[in-house]
Formats: C-alpha cells, sequence, structure tokens
C-alpha cells in the first residue's frame, strides 16, 4: 500500500508510521519544514519518503506523491498541550488546516481517510461513552474535533454522491494512550519519571474512572479499522482498552508505584484539573470489538515495564 501519515513524528504518527514501514508498505509522512523532531524517524528506512509541508498546505500533496495512494491518516493538529486546548482561534484553524488534508486525501484518490479524534469530543459524562452518546466537549479542542467531525462526514458523503471522490471517512476517538514515546508531560511519563528517580510527585484528585490503552495496541486498533475488507467502512469508532481496564485513576497511579519497586512519594490534590475538568473516562468499545475483533494483547502493569524499558 501507499499510505500518507501526517503529523509523522508525534506520539500516534510516528508509531503507525512505524508499523506500516515493517509490513512493507510506503509510506508518505508528512511533517513541519525544518521539524526537530524529524531525527524520531528512522535514517534511511526502505518504503519511507519525508514530505515537508505545514499543515495548511496539505491539500497539495499531490503535486509532490507521484501516483495513488491508498490510505491517509491524519494526526497533524497544533495545540493539543493544555495552554493551547482553550484557545479558540488556534484550534479552529486545525479544524481548516484538516480539511485542506481531507482535499489532498481525495486528489490522491485515497480509498479511506482516518482521522485522530478524542474522548474530548464527549465532554462531561457519568457513565459509559458509547459512540451514541451525545457530545458536550467543555475546551476548545474537544469542539474543534467535533466540527472537523461533522464537516467532514457531509464532505465525504457530498463527494461521493457527486462523484467527485470516493473515500470513505473514519473518525477514531481515541482516549488514554500510553507507551514509549509519549508526551514528557503526561500523567504516565511524570509518575514513572518520579518513582523512577525515587522522587516525590504532586497530583490531583485522581477520582474519577479511567481507562489507558497501550501504544501498540492503539495502532493495531487503527489499522484493523483501516484495513478491514467491507465496502463501507465509514463512522465513528471509540478507540480504548475494554471496560475490564476501566478503574479508578488512583488505582493507575498504584499500580505505577508497585511496578517501580515503591521508590519515591505521592501525594493527592495539589494540582488544578486539565482543561476539560475531572472528566470520567468510561468508554464503551463493542462497536470496535465488533467490526473488526479487538482485543488489546497488553495489560496496564505489562505496558508499564515495556514502556520503562524493561
Amino acid at each position: 500500500m501507499n499510505v500518507v501519515v501526517t503529523g509523522a513524528t508525534s506520539f500516534l504518527g510516528r508509531a503507525v508510521a512505524d508499523r506500516l514501514l515493517k509490513q512493507g508498505s510506503r509510506v508518505y509522512a508528512v511533517v513541519r519544514p525544518g521539524s526537530e523532531n524529524m531525527r524520531y524517524l528512522p535514517a534511511e528506512q526502505k518504503g519511507l519518503h519525508v514530505i515537508e509541508r505545514e499543515l495548511g498546505e496539505l491539500d497539495t500533496l499531490d503535486q509532490v506523491i507521484d501516483g495513488p495512494c491508498q490510505a491517509f491518516y491524519h494526526f497533524g493538529w497544533d495545540g493539543s498541550g493544555s495552554e493551547n486546548r482553550m484557545k479558540r482561534e488556534v484550534q479552529q484553524k486545525n479544524v481548516r488546516d484538516s480539511l485542506k488534508a481531507l482535499e489532498g486525501a481525495g486528489r490522491l484518490g485515497c480509498s479511506r481517510f482516518l482521522f485522530s479524534g478524542s474522548q474530548a469530543e464527549y465532554g462531561i459524562h457519568a457513565g459509559p461513552l458509547t459512540e451514541e452518546t451525545v457530545c458536550s466537549p467543555v475546551s476548545e479542542y474537544g469542539k474543534a474535533k467535533l466540527d472537523f467531525l461533522n464537516q467532514a462526514a457531509e464532505k465525504t458523503d457530498q463527494w461521493r454522491q457527486e462523484g467527485i471522490f470516493s473515500m470513505e471517512y473514519i473518525h477514531a476517538r481515541i482516549f488514554s494512550v500510553y507507551g514509549p514515546g509519549d508526551h514528557p508531560w503526561s500523567l504516565v511519563e511524570s509518575c514513572l519519571r518520579a518513582f523512577g528517580r525515587g522522587e516525590y510527585i504532586s497530583l490531583g484528585e485522581c477520582t474519577q474512572m479511567w481507562n489507558f490503552l497501550y501504544l501498540e495496541d492503539c495502532v493495531r486498533a487503527l489499522m484493523l479499522l483501516m484495513e478491514r475488507e467491507k465496502e463501507s467502512v465509514s463512522g465513528i469508532y471509540n478507540v480504548a482498552a475494554p471496560e475490564s481496564e476501566t478503574k479508578p485513576l488512583r488505582e493507575y497511579i498504584r499500580l505505577m508505584y508497585e511496578t517501580m519497586g515503591y521508590h519515591g512519594s505521592y501525594s493527592y490534590g495539589r494540582r488544578r484539573p486539565n482543561a476539560e475538568g475531572l472528566a470520567n473516562l468510561i468508554p464503551d468499545i463493542k462497536k470496535l470489538e465488533k467490526e473488526t475483533g479487538f482485543s488489546p494483547l497488553v495489560n496496564f502493569s505489562e505496558g508499564v515495564k515495556k514502556t520503562c524499558g524493561y
């Protein structure tokens, strides 16, 4: 397959690109011009073609890619950190840029476009979250992801009806993913770093229900969605660990502390909640399981050891 991956140096993007290359695909890895993170891409990897493009120029990829592509993974998105998640101008630019990526995928002849949505689209809910749950996003980040879903689904439907492009739109609503290469400020990375050094870490209340999915399992779920043999694959899919892995966030903290040999210390209630507030993450992934047969292979304790390089 010829596959485009935007945001190819991001946590998820580079993991997907690496898996595709190992499977023998030709990967067009799209990165920002002059990005320092290009060092994370494998040097001189067979099948890897690095393309430097701004996010607002993704509708022109057909000018530098010879021949058609079959699939397009879109991870390129600015302002995912806490300081930008409430900035409307930053997040709405992402919507406009992502619509250009969608058009670029159509021009390349892609049959499928997978977008990295977020649990932030749901907002604050107490119970299980299915793909039919009403979305009430709190942050501008969550609102923008939802805005793009609505516009992309409408546009791809219109293109198919008018015979312009025949492209399926997959909206992968990704929950909390961890693993090697994660952002250094993430909860898992912060805890493992502190406990590994025998240091103290100050945490929030951590009373909400949570769900973690290991990076390799997330990549496998996304590829199962993209590659399944069905005529129509369009739709929203929760991508997370199954219900059995959902537990109070403090239980995850305890498991990390235990796995790291009880080094260091921690306390609760000393940090403010993030932009989305104290949201429970109780994903229902029955649709993903039914459509793809997905089941994670790595539980949290094993994933923590893999992340630490045990």
